[in-house]
């Protein structure tokens, strides 16, 4: 099992930043790579980015140029810069591992944290 808590969500207006971070635990060795999810009021869940063990990194065509995914590997921890916010990134951030063991995706979720951007 993989554990992640996430930090960082807040109240900014449109312009601001924020940074997320998400500490992983538990049975990490394994984990493929490690990303961001985020679920507006109404809507399903989507990708924002995912980076890899290998450092490859991948974003949601409507992030990139503002947000920025990284990872520190000493402290197990991976972040999501978030630059020029607009109102259409609020929703509920999820940190989110991966694995793929013979084949089989396994996901790990951490309990989200709330976004929200006031015009």
């Amino acid at each position: 099992q993989v554990q992640l808590v996430e930090s960082g969500g807040g109240l900014v207006q449109a312009g601001g930043s924020l940074r997320l971070s998400c500490a992983a635990s538990g049975s990490i060795f394994s984990v493929n790579g490690m990303g961001w999810y985020r679920q507006a009021p109404g809507k399903q869940r989507e990708l924002v980015a995912v980076i890899t063990t290998g450092g490859n990194t991948n974003y949601a065509g409507s992030v990139k140029g503002r947000f920025t995914i990284s990872r520190e590997n000493d402290k197990n921890t991976v972040y999501l810069q978030m630059n020029n916010l607009n109102t259409e990134d609020t929703g509920v951030y999820y940190c989110n591992a991966y694995k793929v063991v013979f084949g089989v995706l396994n996901d790990y979720w951490g309990q989200g944290t709330q976004v929200t951007v006031s015009s």
